[in-house]
């Protein structure tokens, strides 16, 4: 029954003080602005205004819903500019999931430059999908996921931001602590520690133990980077990760990196959006500040 219109006619005529006034500041005709007005004094059984001479006086209704709209007109008019921000990429919330367990220092050096120079966008960091995020991309309930290992799928893209080396960890006291390179038949009897994932998706053993025919003596899985290589200082086992990791820790750890073959194994971060929202603005100029050097 009352419309936004009939709430802006109201708080304009206040502001101008007459109809001829507000009808122009609404675009409207004095004869349609009345003609509005008079509709909802019929649909309400009250008046809004009473004549007194050549001005109008508001009436306890017309009082009420005066109040009425200097309280919800500005609220309404913040949401509009609100989601006119939202639909042109200003505004809104960039969901983060994590699947590269050891990126999240790096993803740190990216968020800050980012907030900075985007204000009005939140950036909400996901880790309970470090485990498989794919479906959490599908679901609506990140809007990027950081992953060394992307898996194309219809509805989504992924575009790489970063080179790293994946390298083995090592103990300062570990016999292969001084070798140029590891071989994959020298972790034939380690320990070798790894994240929790499926042993298909770990580099370490799809383009290093399995196209040699190795295996390590033992598989132990461990959650946190921290821990992880505090069993490798230790002596307890050895590890997989990137090189630059590594080398961060190497200064507080007894821990060292040794390349994988004499080759080594180059490797990428990616991440990974739904494709209708690649167009978004503040989602693609995170991906960009990501491939820029930090």
């Amino acid at each position: 029954m009352i419309e936004r219109m009939h709430l802006a006619i109201i708080r304009e005529v206040e502001r101008q003080g007459s109809l001829t006034a507000a009808a122009s500041v609404l675009c409207l005709t004095q004869s349609a602005l009345s003609h509005t007005m008079k509709k909802l004094e019929q649909a309400i059984g009250t008046d809004v205004w009473l004549r007194e001479g050549r001005s109008l006086r508001l009436t306890q209704s017309g009082q009420y819903l005066l109040a009425m709209a200097e309280r919800l007109l500005p609220q309404l008019e913040r949401a509009e500019e609100r989601l006119r921000q939202y639909a042109q990429g200003e505004r809104g919330t960039l969901r983060i999931g994590m699947e590269c367990h050891p990126c999240y220092q790096w993803l740190l050096k990216v968020v800050s430059p980012y907030l900075a120079r985007w204000p009005d966008v939140d950036v909400d960091v996901k880790q309970k999908f470090q485990f498989g995020g794919i479906g959490a991309l599908f679901g609506y309930e990140i809007d990027l996921l950081v992953t060394p290992d992307p898996l194309h799928k219809p509805g989504l893209r992924f575009e790489p931001v970063f080179d790293y080396e994946q390298v083995l960890v090592v103990g300062r006291e570990h016999a292969l602590a001084s070798a140029a390179y590891a071989m994959p038949e020298q972790l034939a009897g380690e320990v070798l520690i790894t994240y929790p994932v499926e042993t298909d998706r770990l580099d370490i053993y799809n383009e290093f133990l399995r196209p040699a025919g190795i295996s390590p003596q033992r598989h132990k899985v461990i959650e946190t980077t921290d821990i992880m290589l505090q069993m490798v200082a230790s002596g307890r086992g050895v590890a997989a990760l990137p090189r630059w990791l590594v080398e961060e820790y190497a200064g507080k750890m007894a821990v060292l990196p040794v390349r994988l073959g004499p080759a080594g194994i180059a490797k990428q971060i990616f991440l990974g959006a739904r494709e209708a929202d690649t167009g978004i603005d503040y989602l693609r100029a995170f991906i960009e500040l990501a491939r820029a050097p930090v």
